[in-house]
């Protein structure tokens, strides 16, 4: 059974109860993903861990690794990773 079809069972058996009927699949996906995300990083900071760049931090140390090992062309000197926003 798909989501939709369980949509119209719980939304049938709604209407013979006299009740709302269920919110549509898929709803609320995003405001899922944005709590998850929220969770995540209040578990960091809960943890002593920075709750943001956690990824370009992670991104800069391999890089730096690279650079240091000999396997990049570069000079061996790396900008700055940070993303456009900030």
């Amino acid at each position: 059974m798909d989501a939709i079809q369980q949509h119209m069972i719980d939304s049938y058996r709604a209407a013979q109860r006299g009740e709302l009927p269920p919110p549509l699949p898929g709803r609320h996906d995003w405001g899922v993903v944005r709590e998850a995300r929220e969770r995540r990083r209040f578990e960091a900071v809960i943890a002593g861990r920075p709750a943001y760049g956690r990824r370009w931090a992670a991104l800069r140390s391999l890089l730096g690794k690279l650079g240091r090992s000999g396997k990049s062309r570069g000079s061996g000197k790396l900008g700055k990773c940070r993303p456009s926003g900030a």
